[in-house]
């Protein structure tokens, strides 16, 4: 019996071959100045049986950087580099979604420009490290935006979408989860605000909807999604009421007719009963609804199966196994990755875990 993960998809105007989908993975191996490594295009094509492909995230803006070796799409050269993956992972059948990132404060002066602080919604530092040339280090107190630096940031997704459609990619996902920038005025535990920003839901989901308007600039609504992570689990992150606020900025998605709702439901080494992301769902009503976090084949199946998710998107698995739904297809047994070689470093666990062909022919 064919599994209910391998049967195609209509993502608004894109055709995916199946619901297995890539989720995006920081792996630390950009160049400092945010071009993609040029092995990135032989990962990422390895993948390309994926039904989409999420990028790594993807800063918007120097000022949007918290990791090293993060990639970009704020410049030419970025593009240029981008546009070499998705040259490459479309030669190989594939489709590629952006995830566009500020990470907001979670960041460090060390790998801001001109050693400047952070911004946020607030100037009070998150209880939370970022990965820097010293290893992973406090972040750093943020400066709160103020309105024109809203303005900047809304004008750092326009061209971000614009550079995004230059570098041909076909989907492009607002990183709106995990504690980062748009998540900081999202959840009230850290927006503390009293401008147009802050206070009310509507205040505080003004910024993921002006995001997602600057990016439709360029992009058609059918190929944007939006990424959320409504447990707070990252990034000393929290919410006076997730039900009920999530269950608001849901809905407010939805009228934003968007391709795609992407929810963080677990984290790894933190896993909930799933409870909340089920009260939840039925909120979202406009779009797919694509789950990630901790599933597992069974659990995936159920999900398609009883309908309460269009496709799921793995991250740990993708890394050990390139070719993942035709190991579905099989049947056959997943690879277990290199948690050692997850961030920076060379090809070693990066492109040269085997497909099952490879594998086979090895034995």
């Amino acid at each position: 019996m064919t599994s209910p993960l391998l049967k195609p998809l209509a993502m608004g105007p894109i055709e995916l071959p199946n619901r297995v989908l890539m989720a995006p993975l920081t792996r630390n191996r950009a160049h400092d100045d945010g071009t993609p490594w040029d092995k990135a295009a032989e990962y990422y094509a390895q993948r390309a049986t994926a039904g989409m492909i999420w990028t790594e995230a993807t800063q918007i803006d120097p000022m949007g950087k918290g990791y090293i070796q993060t990639p970009g799409i704020h410049t030419d050269e970025q593009v240029a580099g981008w546009r070499k993956i998705n040259d490459a992972v479309h030669a190989a059948g594939g489709r590629m979604c952006l995830q566009l990132w500020h990470v907001g404060r979670i960041s460090h002066t060390s790998v801001l420009p001109d050693g400047r602080n952070p911004v946020s919604s607030t100037d009070v530092a998150a209880k939370a490290q970022t990965f820097t040339a010293d290893g992973f280090t406090d972040t750093s107190k943020p400066d709160a935006l103020t309105i024109d630096g809203i303005r900047d940031v809304i004008a750092q997704f326009e061209r971000a979408g614009r550079l995004a459609k230059d570098a041909g990619f076909d989907a492009v996902e607002v990183h709106a989860a995990n504690g980062y920038l748009l998540d900081q005025f999202l959840q009230d535990g850290v927006n503390t605000r009293d401008d147009a920003y802050g206070g009310s839901l509507e205040n505080r989901l003004r910024l993921v909807r002006e995001a997602i308007g600057a990016v439709a600039s360029t992009w058609e609504r059918g190929r944007i999604g939006v990424r959320l992570s409504p447990l707070g689990q990252a990034h000393d992150m929290s919410d006076s009421d997730p039900e009920g606020h999530f269950a608001e900025i849901y809905r407010g998605l939805s009228d934003e007719q968007i391709a795609f709702l992407h929810v963080v439901e677990n984290f790894p080494g933190n896993e909930s009963d799933g409870k909340l992301a089920q009260k939840l769902r039925p909120e979202f009503t406009s779009g797919l609804y694509i789950a990630n976090g901790g599933y597992d084949q069974a659990r995936a199946e159920e999900a398609i199966e009883t309908g309460y998710a269009d496709a799921v998107t793995f991250g740990r698995p993708f890394i050990s196994n390139p070719d993942l739904p035709e190991r579905i297809r099989q049947g056959a047994d997943w690879a277990e990755a290199d948690q050692d070689t997850f961030y920076g470093g060379d090809e070693a666990g990066y492109t040269d875990y085997p497909k099952l062909d490879t594998a086979a022919a090895a034995a």
